[in-house]
């Protein structure tokens, strides 16, 4: 004779959030959200401002 499995439990589902939405920070309004790197030593401050030096200066 074969017993049934017991049913597992279901996953509980998230509560709804009713929070503002604009009171939580995106990504946009950091730095890194608009693609600037953490801030670093100098050897990562020249390495960023020769990435992003434009082609006409030496």
């Amino acid at each position: 004779m074969s017993t049934a499995p017991e049913p597992s439990p279901r996953d509980a589902k998230p509560a709804l959030v009713f929070d503002d939405p604009l009171e939580q920070q995106s990504s946009d309004d950091t730095d890194r959200g608009w693609g600037d790197r953490p801030s670093g030593d100098s050897a990562s401050d020249l390495k960023r401002f020769l990435d992003e030096k434009p082609p006409h200066h030496i």
